[in-house]
């Protein structure tokens, strides 16, 4: 059983690694059919997992800000709530949908909720880990220096790892699929803007 498992993670792990962008995989929408992500494809895509109960939930405003000014060249934004970072995600799909609608207005694609790290992670978020690890937090900002040691506390290795560490970890990926930025929570929005702005104008 153990060996069989680990044959099964490790042919996720490869099939992950052998993509050349995101159009080969699928992600379950609210209504439970799995949704290819070629269907963005000529887009700029701005992947997110989100949590409704953190200190980081404000960014919500600031993305749906991001999809109202780009949208129209060719911005999407994908939402995956995830319930892994301190329970702050823990109301059904229904009640995400509602408080996210009731105290930010937004209007991007979102999806069930998921699992983004540990072997029940959804292949897409292994894929996008594989391709822009965890590079470290931004320790010349308040933010940044707060996370790592919070997270520092709670495991003295965790920055070896390309685990996602937190709600609004963002994966940036090109018109062509290809994963090319990731912005931790920490990272200032303008930042994302500027980026996205970036391979827009490509």
């Amino acid at each position: 059983m153990k060996r069989t498992l680990l044959l099964a993670l490790a042919l996720i792990c490869l099939t992950a690694m052998a993509q050349r962008n995101i159009y080969g995989f699928t992600a379950r929408g609210q209504g439970g059919r799995e949704i290819p992500m070629a269907e963005y494809k000529g887009k700029v895509v701005l992947i997110v997992n989100t949590a409704t109960h953190c200190g980081f939930t404000p960014q919500y405003t600031a993305l749906q800000q991001l999809y109202d000014k780009y949208r129209d060249q060719g911005l999407v934004i994908l939402d995956f709530p995830c319930n892994q970072f301190g329970e702050q995600a823990s109301g059904n799909i229904q009640e995400i949908n509602n408080f996210c609608s009731a105290n930010f207005s937004t209007t991007f694609q979102r999806f069930d909720k998921v699992m983004v790290n540990g072997r029940d992670a959804t292949p897409l978020f292994t894929y996008l880990k594989k391709k822009l690890p965890f590079r470290g937090f931004d320790l010349n900002t308040e933010m940044g220096r707060a996370m790592h040691a919070m997270l520092l506390r709670q495991d003295a290795a965790y920055a070896r790892s390309s685990d996602i560490k937190w709600n609004f970890t963002k994966f940036l990926c090109n018109r062509k699929g290809k994963p090319v930025m990731r912005f931790e929570p920490t990272a200032d929005m303008t930042e994302v803007e500027a980026a996205i702005v970036s391979l827009l104008n490509k």
